[in-house]
């Protein structure tokens, strides 16, 4: 289903490139037979530490194969901007034909981009969009609609009032974490009988460090309604904690993203609650996908921020994938 909805994203977008199933990209065909000329890829990640961006990384390879004639170089920077850079240029040495960036938490990355500028290949950015820096088209989460949907959805279920605890993931400057918390704040607010305790420390958008903070959250607040996670992953975690402390009956989790655990939970009627998708394997294909039409001659929307359904118990049926790669 994740493959299907990846289809019709593109297709929507007037993009596709019969990419749904096995195509050949237009490359040297001069329309008498000749054989097509091998397109390479190469996808500069900044971190492959964390699911979400390991699926995604994996959706693009993914949906490579189903060209016969695309070849891809994945790098891994491990958190490191300026290694980020180096891999680019690595990456430009070995005359690929485009990059596909994933930035994960990084808000710049204007040598790297510079870079790329001035060796005129396109370049399509998923997942974050740069602040700055020339790029040719973006594809990624609305994180502000993320935010304002899952504070809907808590505020409606605490009918205005109870106290809502914040688990960011940082660092403070990560726009994508301060878009789908200011979001929700946003949303909140207008219920002044709501009390939103944020954690001092950062999850790391991790489940482990979900976990981590989720115990300090409880050990020095004795009650909590609600629990608001900038990912899943550290709600996952924060699940765990409170099922460790014995107060699993008292709240409910709402996070973002749409992992696929995180989806089993809120199928099996847990306290895990909701999430708002933001699928790594449909923007990573999207991805892919968006470049072999730029290859082709297409010129795509310089931007394209995507829908963020809110998953409950009640349509998880439609998104729910155990054999999803995210």
């Amino acid at each position: 289903m994740k493959k299907i909805a990846g289809c019709v994203l593109v297709g929507a977008l007037a993009l596709s490139l019969a990419a749904c199933g096995g195509s050949d990209a237009s490359g040297a065909d001069n329309g008498g037979g000749a054989a097509k000329k091998t397109l390479t890829i190469g996808i500069a990640n900044y971190s492959l530490q964390a699911p979400y961006f390991i699926a995604m990384a994996k959706a693009i390879e993914t949906e490579a194969k189903t060209y016969s004639n695309v070849k891809v170089i994945s790098t891994d920077a491990q958190g490191d901007a300026a290694k980020l850079t180096t891999n680019v240029n690595d990456l430009l040495t070995q005359k690929v034909d485009g990059i596909i960036i994933s930035g994960g938490p990084l808000n710049a990355a204007p040598a790297a981009m510079n870079a790329i500028e001035q060796k005129n290949v396109p370049s399509i950015l998923v997942d974050r969009k740069f602040a700055g820096g020339q790029y040719t088209s973006w594809i990624g989460p609305n994180n502000t609609q993320i935010g304002q949907g899952d504070g809907q959805y808590i505020a409606d279920r605490l009918k205005g009032n109870g106290t809502l605890a914040v688990i960011t993931g940082g660092p403070a400057d990560n726009t994508i974490g301060l878009d789908r918390t200011n979001g929700l704040l946003g949303v909140v607010k207008q219920s002044p009988g709501i009390t939103v305790v944020t954690a001092p420390d950062f999850g790391g958008w991790s489940s482990d460090g979900g976990l981590k903070v989720m115990e300090n959250l409880l050990a020095k607040n004795q009650h909590i309604d609600a629990v608001f996670c900038e990912n899943d992953a550290m709600c996952l975690g924060a699940q765990k904690a409170i099922s460790d402390a014995g107060r699993t009956d008292e709240m409910f989790l709402v996070a973002a993203d749409g992992q696929k655990e995180a989806l089993a939970a809120i199928e099996s009627g847990s306290n895990y609650a909701a999430t708002a998708v933001n699928n790594a394997d449909t923007i990573g294909r999207a991805g892919l996908d968006r470049m072999m039409a730029v290859l082709a001659g297409a010129e795509p929307s310089k931007d394209t921020p995507l829908e963020a359904p809110v998953v409950t118990k009640d349509n998880v049926d439609r998104y729910s994938n155990p054999d999803s790669i995210f």
